[in-house]
């Protein structure tokens, strides 16, 4: 059994005294996980600020005592609630049958590169990592994270350098292509304009997995020139598992719905997320957490009561992440299990 938990600390002290709460809260949770028979196998965190607040978690009893030896990964996407750090927690009783790469370019090497460069740069670090494993990207990787600064302007030389690197690989719109998010998001490495997470099942074959599609909602990504799947569903050792890529308001042509109104929006990207799920066999009660990415912050207090009431037993975290296309206002991606 898998559990998904998200702390945030309730002091409004300084950043450390922050992460000595979450280091409490952390210690007393995994405390009763044990004793379910339950460890932490990942977590993701967020900053409001990374140039000034990396180092401080690296160092912090936090970040020693409880992730650095885990699949970890660390963005800013600040938490919209005010929180400055949160941390999402996955612990299960399962076996650890995935590898997570959080891969960071240092500024040795994003000096003077192009997102296009640097999106190349992190990819052939995954497949250098992954060169004498076994496994190979087509068949193994099965979700990708793109964190890009400024993404109205660098995100157009991701795309063109995934769009790349899957082509040479075989990854195409007539094999499949790899669920993943595209959003905003800074790393530590200050000039660096692109980040990545990558998830990679050894032991998956491809009868393994299902790209979901729901063509009556959502239109498949190459016909407007990108390359990622909505929705992938694999069979783990955990059960039926479901990455639902960071999905929009859009429609089967590829066309934004409901421009300026955030409300609106939300409900329709629900609808697709759905819509996605139940291709897979699952429904949107299945969802695991959401992570819930907002252009505008001042969008916060109504999509956080709108979730409150809808999920009122789903975690989920705001943050404030600019989406790919201007004008969508709200994004979200989840997982899900059967």
């Amino acid at each position: 059994m898998n559990c998904y938990r998200i702390f945030k600390p309730k002091s409004k002290g300084t950043f450390i005294q922050r992460t000595e709460e979450l280091n409490t809260l952390l210690t007393d949770y995994l405390k009763t996980e044990e004793a379910e028979h339950r460890h932490l196998q990942y977590a993701k965190v967020f900053l409001s600020d990374a140039q000034n607040q990396y180092q401080q978690l690296v160092e912090s009893d936090l970040y020693q005592n409880h992730l650095s030896a885990k699949a970890v990964t660390v963005v800013e996407q600040p938490p919209l609630d005010g929180s400055k750090i949160s941390v999402l927690t996955k612990t299960t009783d399962g076996s650890d049958d995935f590898v997570f790469q959080s891969l960071r370019l240092s500024e040795d090497e994003v000096k003077g590169q192009s997102s296009y460069l640097q999106t190349m740069l992190l990819f052939n670090k995954y497949l250098n990592s992954i060169k004498n494993s076994g496994m190979t990207m087509g068949e193994n990787l099965v979700r990708t994270w793109i964190y890009v600064a400024d993404i109205d302007v660098n995100y157009s030389g991701v795309v063109r350098a995934r769009n790349d690197i899957f082509a040479r690989y075989g990854l195409t719109a007539d094999t499949h292509f790899v669920a993943s998010t595209g959003i905003g998001g800074y790393s530590a490495t200050r000039h660096a304009t692109v980040a990545m997470d990558f998830l990679s099942y050894p032991a998956v074959k491809e009868d393994d997995k299902k790209y979901l599609k729901a063509l009556d909602h959502l239109n498949p990504t190459h016909e407007y020139g990108v390359a990622f799947e909505r929705g992938t569903r694999v069979e783990t050792n955990d059960g039926q598992r479901f990455f639902i890529s960071g999905t929009a308001s859009i429609d089967k042509h590829g066309d934004v719905l409901y421009l300026g109104d955030v409300g609106r929006q939300t409900a329709r990207l629900l609808e697709n997320i759905n819509a996605l799920l139940n291709d897979g066999g699952a429904s949107i009660d299945d969802v695991d957490y959401f992570i819930v990415y907002l252009r505008d912050l001042s969008d916060f207090p109504a999509v956080s009561a709108y979730m409150i009431e809808r999920f009122p037993k789903t975690p989920f975290i705001i943050v404030e992440a600019k989406v790919c296309r201007p004008q969508w206002l709200i994004e979200m991606e989840c997982t899900a299990t059967i």
